[in-house]
């Protein structure tokens, strides 16, 4: 009896620890965020939410996390197809980059961008002559964006690709089919869940960037301030709700893709 009081005591005190680090970490921080937003009433927030330049950066944000996401779906189930079906030298290694931007440090991939694509570099200069800018333009935030978003639809896609029977592909060949309608027809539909589900994730990190994207946007009002580089402006204007107001729309977006992942996945595994 004692060791079994004992062992409810130990169960009883880990699920607790485990709420509140939950609550003190997660719930809390959550709560301040859209309580400071509406602390002035309903008026500021709206306000501070429809402000000219506030909805410019937010709308651009959007938009260039959609191109950035839509990216890493074509680059990240490509990637992801050829490490789990070929073998070649490297591939280990290559395996294990793929996680390198969640292991780095996100100001040091927008340095990585700055130097390699800046006005100074080969590359720069090379787009300088042909017409065009990359660096303090729109294609260097979206450059920055993949960059942190790079292994969501990887990591998406493999799992699945491994679970992927071979009999049902190997049965489309002995029927006659083709390689290309074995793979949209067999293959493909197994990938979706993972490539929607990595697509979404990587959407909502785009969102939220600053680090990568700072050093390499320009910050240019209207045209390249995104909308988590003009809440830190406004925390350094001291205008903490009108911050609020912009990151309580981030917020309540990233919370409607997270539902999306996880009705995906259920799907998936037939819940």
């Amino acid at each position: 009896m004692n060791i079994i009081m004992r062992n409810r005591l130990w169960s009883f005190g880990f699920r607790s620890t485990i709420m509140l680090y939950f609550v003190l970490l997660i719930v809390l921080p959550i709560i301040g965020i859209y309580s400071q937003s509406l602390h002035l009433g309903w008026t500021p927030f709206w306000d501070s939410v429809t402000d000219p330049l506030a909805w410019k950066a937010v709308l651009l944000t959007i938009k260039l996390s959609v191109i950035a996401a839509l990216i890493n779906v074509v680059l990240g189930t490509m990637i992801g197809w050829v490490l789990i079906r070929y073998r070649f030298p490297g591939r280990r290694i290559l395996n294990s980059l793929v996680d390198l931007p969640f292991a780095l440090p996100t100001a040091v991939g927008g340095l990585m961008i700055l130097l390699l694509l800046g006005p100074n570099s080969f590359v720069g200069n090379l787009a300088d002559k042909l017409g065009f800018e990359i660096v303090f333009h729109e294609p260097a935030i979206i450059i920055a964006m993949v960059f942190v978003t790079f292994p969501f639809v990887i990591r998406g896609v493999q799992p699945l690709l491994e679970e992927l029977d071979k009999s049902e592909e190997e049965a489309s060949y002995t029927l006659g089919a083709s390689r290309a309608r074995t793979f949209f027809q067999v293959i493909f539909p197994s990938m979706l869940p993972g490539i929607i589900s990595g697509a979404m994730l990587a959407f909502s990190r785009a969102l939220a960037e600053f680090g990568a994207v700072v050093l390499v946007a320009g910050n240019i009002p209207g045209k390249t301030l995104i909308a988590s580089v003009y809440i830190f402006g406004e925390i350094e204007s001291d205008n903490a709700q009108g911050a609020a107001a912009v990151s309580v729309l981030l917020l309540t977006l990233s919370f409607l893709i997270l539902g999306a992942v996880n009705y995906v996945q259920s799907r998936r595994h037939g819940k």
